[in-house]
């Protein structure tokens, strides 16, 4: 894996997406730089999924601006990402690796053997063989991380990965997440989980309608939230 993060720092300057008159991300301006996780909180409808899309580079912005290391137009070849609902190809856990190498322009003669490489990463070695569709929901959320691993990316977002899974499944996706993070991949994770955010981020990122109300270290945020919406969302109150 690469540690230097090209794309970084990740800068939104005013940045807005509108659906319909309707702002899905209000003038945002927020700036990720290279260390430990970033983590992105907020009820649902708050901005999290939207402002990951953009920050990939899949939806374009209203108005505002983003640039990745300096470059507005930069290719998103060193960024990956991944969804809260991973669709898996026809084949099995290992074709599904080779075929997401091979979109990746890694040479055929090496593909086998880096596609068991990060199936053991993702401790799922032992099916390599099982058909891709027939793996548990964790099971496949652990494929679609070693499939975002095979763009070998400096920037990683993950889409709410460990929604609906059970506390094993879970563990096993935030330590890899530890894991590929230690080895100096930005990692910028959106979740609903604030005892998730507690293990994980090195930085929080608060949403609320779209916009963005704290960003903070992960010890300051928890501990002294400086918005109302933040210390009702820590406490456990509704955001209406």
């Amino acid at each position: 894996m690469r540690a230097p993060a090209s794309d970084l720092p990740l800068v939104l300057t005013n940045a807005s997406v509108m659906r319909r008159d309707v702002a899905i991300l209000d003038s945002t301006t927020l700036t990720i730089a290279p260390g430990p996780p970033t983590i992105l909180i907020g009820p649902n409808g708050s901005g999290k999924t939207t402002l990951l899309r953009v920050a990939m580079g899949l939806i374009p912005l209203s108005s505002g601006s983003i640039s990745w290391g300096g470059r507005e137009n930069a290719s998103s070849e060193r960024r990956a990402i991944t969804f809260q609902r991973p669709a898996m190809l026809r084949r099995s856990a290992s074709a599904n690796l080779r075929y997401a190498l091979g979109a990746a322009r890694v040479p055929r003669v090496q593909r086998h053997k880096r596609a068991a490489e990060l199936l053991t990463m993702v401790g799922l070695d032992a099916l390599a063989s099982r058909p891709a569709r027939r793996l548990s929901g964790g099971e496949q959320q652990r494929l679609a991380l070693a499939r975002a691993l095979a763009r070998d990316p400096a920037v990683l977002f993950l889409d709410e990965p460990t929604a609906s899974l059970d506390p094993y499944a879970t563990k096993a996706i935030e330590d890899i997440v530890q894991a590929v993070s230690a080895r100096g991949v930005k990692i910028v994770m959106s979740t609903h989980d604030l005892g998730q955010a507690r293990r994980l981020a090195g930085d929080v990122v608060m949403l609320h309608r779209g916009r963005l109300v704290e960003n903070t270290p992960s010890p300051e945020f928890f501990l002294t939230p400086r918005t109302e919406e933040a210390r009702k969302f820590v406490v456990g109150e509704l955001l209406v």
